[in-house]
């Protein structure tokens, strides 16, 4: 069997978004603890969220032009040190989603770019035995044909055979038994 590699980088972002939790808790407790943490990063979200949110529930049920009372402090500092928890795991998560999106994408150009090398790779190898073939073809139509060897092989019996002939000597008919 098998075993695939173990996904490192999954493994290493669900390991920050565990850890994000604890963090948001502690950047909760601080919020709540610290009063310009509290007046101007808690507050403004908070009257914010709040004022959102019961305005569209006074929608919903009909109400319409009713004002809206605030939060009041200590109501709003416990719902922006919640938003603000909410915001940093989901933040910490999106990060996570958009680092995992950036590492496929590379590796998908990675695979993409290795296939574009060996397609290349490919070409040009079929583009050198195309270059070998046209050669070996030029070679072959340039050698005589099988034919044309015969006929010059009976041409040059006929022409031993008119020199022996001619000289009648023993060399000549010796020469021309061996062949």
């Amino acid at each position: 069997m098998v075993v695939g590699a173990f996904p490192m980088a999954k493994l290493f972002y669900l390991g920050i978004r565990q850890v994000s939790k604890p963090l948001a808790n502690r950047i909760k407790d601080a919020a709540r603890r610290s009063e310009f943490f509290k007046t101007y990063i808690c507050l403004p979200p908070a009257q914010l969220y709040h004022w959102v949110e019961m305005r569209t529930k006074m929608r919903i049920m009909g109400f319409r032009g009713t004002t809206i009372k605030p939060l009041n402090e200590e109501a709003a500092a416990e719902l922006g040190a919640e938003l603000l928890g909410e915001a940093t795991i989901f933040i910490v998560g999106g990060g996570c989603l958009v680092l995992e999106y950036w590492r496929h994408q590379t590796q998908q150009r990675n695979k993409e770019e290795e296939q574009r090398a060996a397609w290349n790779a490919l070409q040009d190898e079929v583009g050198r035995l195309a270059l070998a073939l046209e050669a070996l073809q030029a070679q072959a139509q340039a050698m005589p044909s099988l034919s044309a060897l015969e006929e010059l092989r009976e041409e040059l019996q006929e022409v031993r055979g008119q020199v022996c002939n001619a000289h009648c000597t023993s060399k000549c008919q010796a020469a021309s038994s061996k062949k």
